[in-house]
């Protein structure tokens, strides 16, 4: 990737309330919660720093102080950390209108993704291609605890029967990069969405790229990710990234 676009920017959703996580976060909010010896919030950062990011804005809203508390100016992890503070929740992709400086391209993720993706690699594809919104994406294997049934079209006999059928998705990952263009898509004033962002884009065939990714990830929004990351962490990641 010699010569490849580096990302310098980076933006954090970390508003959520986490009540996935309950008790978890009954007295810390979601991107303190511990993974290994450190916040999942924190492994985030040390991965983005190393993959060239120096400025992040972290999205707050639930709990902010704590994490403004946690992070403070950024110093220690190398990084510039500044936050974008919602008084009102804003949705996924709102509070991105309202924050200055934002270079043509820029990561935004979920705070809470634990994956070893290589972001200046996402990043770097996302530029060549020169693509407005790209999607990291994971095929999930999905199993279904129940025995499908195939009906026919009176729906009083079935034709056909699948016990606990597993399903591949393609899941989004909780990580993008935007072109500063699609801002001009999000209205202020309102909660907005990464959903509505999609459809709208699909709605105006504009194009959306996807970046397929096999390795490891895990959405610790979800209590059985969240368990198992605790399993696996020593595991998958090394402590090279400090």
């Amino acid at each position: 990737m010699k010569g490849a676009a580096r990302p310098e920017h980076a933006v954090i959703l970390a508003g959520g309330r986490g009540t996935r996580l309950r008790p978890y976060t009954t007295t810390i909010p979601k991107p303190l919660v511990p993974v290994g010896e450190r916040p999942i919030l924190d492994v985030v950062l040390r991965q983005l720093h190393a993959a060239g990011v120096r400025r992040v804005t972290l999205a707050v809203s639930h709990m902010a102080e704590l994490i403004m508390a946690f992070f403070g100016d950024g110093g220690k992890l190398g990084l510039a950390i500044d936050y974008a503070v919602e008084a009102e929740p804003k949705g996924t992709v709102g509070p991105l209108v309202d924050i200055n400086g934002l270079p043509e391209n820029f990561i935004v993720m979920n705070g809470d993704v634990l994956t070893d993706l290589d972001y200046a690699a996402l990043y770097a594809d996302h530029v060549e291609a020169n693509a407005r919104l790209t999607i990291a994406t994971y095929r999930r294997r999905q199993t279904m605890d129940f025995g499908v049934l195939e009906l026919d079209r009176d729906a009083r006999r079935i034709v056909a029967f699948r016990e606990k059928p597993v399903d591949l998705l393609d899941v989004s990952m909780g990580v993008y990069v935007f072109n500063r263009a699609l801002l001009a898509r999000i209205p202020r004033g309102r909660p907005y969405g990464l959903d509505e962002l999609v459809l709208s884009m699909l709605k105006d065939g504009e194009p959306i790229r996807a970046y397929p990714f096999e390795g490891y990830w895990l959405d610790l929004g979800r209590p059985d990710d969240y368990d198992r990351a605790n399993q696996e962490f020593d595991q998958v990641f090394s402590r090279k990234d400090g």
